[in-house]
């Protein structure tokens, strides 16, 4: 039974996306912080490690893109979820009777229409949606509710006094699985994706001519996403997303290529691109 760790309880959009990549069939290791999940996977406590990396409403997971590079752990698969955010009380609750609505704050930010029909229920941060859950079922009082998947309602033993209460029905999260070792990456790049980092100089055109790299050999990139390069205030690290396999000649000589232009280049991981 594979062991795998991502951050929240039981029940969080994490264990959704797990299940997904690896089955049902999962040792499930709950962590509370992002940290607790790569030094879990690090340390060899479990097999795999599943991370959010962006969403399409919230944008990327910047802390997750740090410790992409800081762990150097690769990345093996990736899936899509999506996100559906219920209100949920204790049995006894009613949904006129909620005053306070608890949850992580990027679910509490994606359902701003609902507070904003609702002023007399005031939203209360939580450091997890499926942990919201929990905590209200811990509680005694049914004018308190959380916001999190059907799955954390049916685990927890909570009612969905209002289903589907987030502002976009389009609200997807990526996630990655992350292993201790990567496969060989395969020779036909045809579904597959790679995720590579790199620095190049701070002067004028050096990011046009890095991308030309992949412009000059066909090779479509699906994401690029700056971070800040610490010690070196106002230069940035480059996080992008491309579809293609290291094992393919073209990405070879575009990776070579892009070696000749940057400071730091690194593959964190090549996987097949989800569906």
């Amino acid at each position: 039974m594979p062991t795998v760790a991502f951050q929240g309880a039981r029940g969080a959009f994490s264990e959704q996306a797990s299940k997904q990549l690896l089955g049902d069939d999962l040792d499930l290791k709950p962590r509370e912080k992002f940290i607790e999940v790569f030094e879990a996977l690090k340390s060899g406590d479990v097999a795999y490690a599943v991370v959010p990396i962006e969403n399409t409403l919230h944008g990327s997971v910047h802390e997750n893109y740090d410790h992409l590079l800081n762990y150097r752990l690769p990345i093996v698969a990736e899936t899509r979820a999506r996100i559906v955010h219920n209100l949920i009380g204790r049995p006894e609750a009613e949904y006129a009777g909620i005053r306070r609505a608890l949850s992580h704050p990027v679910a509490l930010n994606q359902c701003l229409e609902f507070f904003k029909a609702n002023s007399d229920v005031v939203a209360e941060p939580h450091y997890d949606t499926g942990g919201s859950v929990k905590t209200v079922m811990e509680q005694t009082d049914p004018s308190i509710a959380a916001i999190a998947s059907a799955a954390a309602a049916e685990l927890y033993g909570g009612k969905i006094l209002k289903p589907s209460i987030e502002d976009d029905p389009e609200n997807f999260t990526r996630f990655f699985l992350l292993a201790s070792t990567a496969p060989e990456p395969p020779l036909d790049g045809t579904n597959c994706k790679t995720s590579i980092v790199f620095t190049t100089s701070n002067t004028p055109g050096s990011l046009f001519k890095c991308m030309s790299a992949f412009a000059l050999r066909d090779i479509s990139v699906a994401k690029i996403e700056s971070r800040p390069l610490r010690g070196r205030p106002w230069e940035y690290l480059f996080y992008l997303d491309f579809h293609g396999s290291p094992g393919e000649l073209r990405v070879q000589n575009a990776m070579g290529h892009l070696g000749e232009m940057t400071e730091v280049l690194a593959v964190l991981g090549c996987y097949p691109q989800a569906a």
